[in-house]
């Protein structure tokens, strides 16, 4: 079953309709005739102000990056969501979701319309997929022999794998993992939130590999 759509959060930032009337329009196909006439508050950044849709998806598949983010999803866990929002903002190239296909988007603030998102039923299908690709695969977990993500040799294609929050990664993950890499912490707290771990994995690999 489909995941349910989430609707456009309601925001006080945004533009109003375009200055001037409808002869003072941009003569350009990326351009929505609606957002021209009634404004654009939707959560995009001010280049795509007032551009359709498809035209934002086909203009970030131009210039996304070769790492791809994939999360386990076995008990619904509300961190998927702030994940591929964070997926999003990196410009991953694709966000794939191991097991239930039902996961909660209130944390993506509909940037999965944006995102490029694939479905596999279990680790075993991800791992054909990652082989068949020659991607990788980055497990993210503070287990016992991973390697601190700042010091670890980071593919430059691969696919960042995270688990569920409390739990983490399936056993099945990390068997089938080229790499383990972990957060380096100084606190009391054994762990840190699922998407925040998510966030620094991917700043981590911009850091070292995207243009500025």
């Amino acid at each position: 079953m489909e995941s349910e759509p989430t609707p456009e959060p309601a925001k006080s930032h945004g533009v109003g309709p375009w200055p001037g009337g409808r002869h003072e329009w941009p003569d350009d196909s990326h351009y929505d005739h609606d957002l021209l006439a009634h404004g654009d508050t939707r959560n995009v950044i001010d280049r795509y102000r007032y551009w359709r849709l498809d035209a934002i998806v086909a203009d970030l598949d131009e210039h996304r990056h070769p790492f791809h983010v994939a999360i386990e999803n076995w008990q619904h866990d509300m961190n998927i969501g702030s994940i591929v929002r964070s997926a999003n903002a990196f410009a991953a190239d694709t966000v794939h979701i191991i097991g239930r296909r039902r996961w909660n988007k209130r944390g993506a603030m509909v940037t999965d319309r944006y995102q490029h998102v694939h479905y596999h039923p279990d680790v075993a299908d991800f791992v054909v997929w990652a082989r068949t690709e020659g991607l990788p695969v980055v497990a993210v977990d503070n287990v016992e022999g991973s390697r601190p993500v700042d010091e670890a040799g980071l593919p430059e294609r691969c696919v960042l794998l995270f688990g569920q929050e409390g739990p983490g990664l399936s056993a099945e993950a990390l068997a089938a993992a080229d790499l383990v890499v972990e957060i380096t912490q100084y606190g009391s707290t054994r762990s840190i939130n699922a998407s925040a771990a998510a966030a620094v994995v991917m700043y981590e690999w911009v850091r070292r590999y995207a243009p500025r």
